[in-house]
């Protein structure tokens, strides 16, 4: 773990015994022959992991993170440090005064406890360090070797020196995650890290205290001592007043551009409201907080975002953002709906988010995907405040994608100046009103006499029906490099779980939490191995009807359970969708139902039970888990 630690330890102890007073010096051999006797070296090169080099590897796709990992957690793909590029190696130090925690007691070995675990992000790249019993001082000990200066990101091939690494204005996003007991994640703190003093320290290195700040209470939840050294070592460093003038500068710069688009931003919405004074009343969001409580453009939360390899379709991705969770931002005491819009990094590491979040990541992916997607905001029935996504077809289609469930409507307006005898189109999407649209360079205001979403007419050219923001101005405030304040966009990571072996161990969870059920109502519990293997095919048509909304594969399905079923057997099946992986909890849920209680408590005669379960990953460890329930008996 501390491999450091034990090599200084070793090294020291080394010189105490063999440095004689006759012998003046040691070799770098000497040295090797102490670690290897202790069997440093080969544990260090256990940990070390070389792999092939993959060809096709798609120039978009994320660079690994080199760093040493424990053996629970997934291999690292290996990464070469080039000589000729520029790296900060970040160190995390341990935590102190995370008070919360000030009572937790010791795990003991062995024990499941609540943990921390640090993401960071930084000119796309991902790392994430391993997770930490949550404690007042919590053991964080973990280093990330990060690429300052790159190719793919048009930094050309010299090695970059002190000035043209001080004009990288990319911070380094850092999202401490807590997880319980029973796997539910909170996001604990965000925060953006400005590595650029280290380029005014002594030697390329430098220590900083980090006071983490909580996302719902704005109070201090933790210190993290971090350490940046540069990689190799800078030739010439810079005075430690010209960094403090360049970042002065920038936040300078950045404060004026905001304050203009502010200006604007009030000039627009004096204009809206002279239009109709009713639209006082409608949601028209331009402004929204994020996790930090920051205000930032809706605007700026969007961007066309390449999945690289991970999904394949537009419809593909509304799944993988139907599947991550969904949880209405927190808040302390009563009162109404709580605003927070997450950055996109806290949102994927969390893997939870409320509506908009889901809507911004949709509307991102289908961005990428080439469509002329837009994020709405308006209210479902209630007037409950809601966020999906819209895109526009070039015949001009309009479709609405609902982000949290992953369906698709086609909006057909209805025109309410036709005799109430014309017959109508009834509308399937749960949306009323509607008070605006968005992307990355439009913002548009509905100003139609009526804002509700039926007799809406989405001619977004037409400003009569629309009024539109300078995209001019969107862009001084939101375009990438705009302000130093946006926080860059992070790539997708691939999924880390096994869908085979996480399927077969919910499985047989499942099967003892159903055999000890039946226990204590006095059943005994035959399991049927080949009619639960046939369960397979229909839980896989249902995965592609949700993501491609093309049903097949059923006619077989029912075919094969109707040869396995004796003739003067009864067979009863029931199927069921969550978004997580806890056993016991889906259980629960499961029993809730009266169609699936009736098959896990079925009393009869040759009773046979099957259950199956299907995972299928998606990237960011989100996943969609399918599980059949079904039961044969004697009718």
């Amino acid at each position: 773990m501390d491999v450091h630690g034990r090599i200084r330890e070793i090294l020291a102890e080394t010189i105490r015994e063999e440095l004689a007073p006759d012998q003046q010096q040691l070799s770098t051999e000497d040295l090797i022959k102490a670690l290897r006797r202790r069997g440093i070296i080969d544990d260090v090169m256990k940990e070390l992991n070389f792999v092939t080099d993959n060809v096709d590897q798609e120039l978009s796709s994320p660079k690994q993170p080199v760093c040493f990992t424990d053996r629970q957690s997934t291999l690292l793909k290996k990464t070469n440090i080039d000589p000729t590029r520029r790296y900060l190696y970040l160190q995390v130090l341990g935590g102190k005064a995370f008070l919360e925690h000030l009572q937790e007691p010791e795990p003991l070995p062995g024990q499941i406890c609540s943990t921390f675990t640090l993401c960071l992000h930084f000119r796309n790249q991902r790392f994430r360090s391993k997770p930490v019993p949550c404690a007042c001082e919590p053991d964080f000990h973990d280093g990330f070797l990060l690429e300052v200066h790159r190719e793919s990101l048009g930094d050309g091939t010299r090695m970059a020196d002190s000035t043209t690494m001080l004009s990288i204005s990319d911070p380094i996003h850092m999202v401490l995650i807590k997880t319980d007991i029973f796997g539910e994640t909170t996001l604990v703190a965000s925060y953006f890290l400005e590595w650029r003093s280290v380029l005014g320290s002594e030697n390329g290195v430098t220590n900083l205290t980090v006071e983490l700040m909580g996302t719902e209470s704005k109070v201090s939840v933790g210190i993290l001592n971090i350490k940046l050294e540069m990689y190799p070592p800078l030739n010439q460093t810079l005075s430690q007043e010209v960094v403090n003038t360049q970042l002065a500068l920038e936040r300078q710069k950045t404060a004026e551009k905001e304050r203009l688009f502010l200006v604007y931003a009030k000039q627009w919405w004096r204009e809206y409201l002279q239009i109709r004074p009713s639209h006082n009343s409608r949601l028209v969001k331009i402004f929204a907080q994020d996790e930090n409580g920051i205000n930032r453009p809706v605007c700026s939360f969007v961007k066309p975002l390449r999945a690289g390899r991970l999904l394949d379709t537009p419809r593909q991705a509304a799944r993988f953002v139907n599947v991550l969770g969904y949880e209405r931002a927190p808040v302390i005491g009563g009162g109404g709906k709580q605003e927070q819009w997450c950055t996109l990094l806290a949102f994927l590491c969390r893997n939870k988010g409320d509506c908009e979040d889901h809507a911004n990541l949709l509307c991102s992916l289908l961005l990428g995907y080439g469509l002329e997607a837009f994020v709405c905001v308006g209210t479902k029935a209630k007037g409950v405040p809601h966020a999906w996504v819209m895109t526009c077809g070039t015949d001009g289609t309009i479709t609405f994608w609902e982000s949290l469930t992953g369906h698709r409507y086609i909006h057909k307006s209805v025109n309410p100046d036709e005799p109430p005898v014309a017959e109508q189109p009834k509308p399937l999407y749960p949306y009323r009103t509607i008070g605006c649209v968005f992307n990355h360079q439009m913002f548009l205001g509905n100003c139609q006499p009526s804002d509700s979403v039926e007799i809406c007419v989405f001619d977004l050219n037409d400003e009569s029906k629309w009024k539109p923001m300078s995209e001019e101005a969107i862009k001084s405030v939101c375009a990438p490099g705009a302000t130093t304040s946006l926080p860059p966009f992070p790539p997708l990571c691939a999924s880390t779980i096994d869908a085979s072996v996480t399927s077969n161990e919910i499985e047989m969870q499942l099967r003892l939490l159903v055999s000890e059920h039946r226990k204590d109502l006095g059943l005994t519990t035959v399991w049927e191995d080949q009619l639960s293997y046939l369960l397979s095919p229909a839980l896989a048509s249902y995965e592609f009807e949700r993501t491609t909304s093309i049903s097949a594969g059923n006619e077989e399905f029912q075919d094969a359970i109707r040869r396995a079923v004796p003739d003067g057997h009864t067979f009863k099946g029931f199927p069921i969708h969550f978004v997580y992986r806890n056993a016991r909890r889906a259980f629960a849920t499961c029993l809730r139902s009266p169609f699936c209680e009736e098959i896990i408590c079925c009393r009869g005669d040759q009773v046979r039970l099957a259950v199956r379960v299907r995972v299928f990953t998606y990237p960011e460890s989100a996943c969609a888990v399918w599980i059949m329930f079904a039961c044969e008996c004697a009718s």
